[in-house]
């Protein structure tokens, strides 16, 4: 159940981080930093604070919560150990029901990024269905690292505003 701003603004730092923690994948750190910013005048305005603790992140910090995502389509979404919203999210985009040669593309892709990058691709997966996120994988395997590192940043801003308007409402 989706918790009032109002609520949230009044909260102490146990239940932000319970509201807010899974907002950026396995990353409560977002949240921790966020909370001395209270009270937020809107989402938009927690969502800002959000992305502020990021951009202020450390790189390694930066990279750990881009490697914190898991493979589309893979091992961990095909044995069932996604957090429920990286499963609900991999749903939407038609993720599920794939074909053999579809789950493959998937798999080589993730693999050529990974080993271009060093970490997982990540899209915001409920903007996307399957053919744009595969079509996305050879755009954004030609970026350089800078460019991509940044793409993979601004992509955990829209997950992470997703799933705080599910998570937060306002009056």
């Amino acid at each position: 159940m989706a918790c009032p701003l109002a609520e949230l603004n009044a909260s102490g730092p146990h239940r932000f981080l319970e509201v807010c923690g899974p907002l950026y994948e396995h990353s409560p750190w977002v949240a921790e930093r966020a909370w001395s910013r209270r009270p937020f005048a809107s989402r938009h305005a927690l969502h800002a604070a959000l992305e502020e603790a990021v951009a202020a992140a450390t790189a390694a910090e930066q990279l750990a919560l881009i490697r914190a995502h898991p493979d589309l389509v893979g091992r961990a979404a095909r044995e069932g150990r996604l957090t429920a919203a990286s499963t609900t999210e991999q749903a939407a985009a038609g993720l599920g029901g794939l074909s053999a040669d579809e789950i493959a593309a998937f798999e080589a892709y993730n693999a050529a990024y990974y080993d271009r990058f060093g970490f997982p691709f990540v899209i915001c997966a409920r903007e996307n269905r399957k053919d744009a996120i595969l079509g996305a994988f050879p755009v954004r395997l030609a970026h350089d690292a800078d460019e991509e590192r940044t793409a993979a940043l601004v992509e955990i801003g829209r997950i992470g505003w997703l799933r705080l308007v599910d998570a937060v409402t306002e009056p």
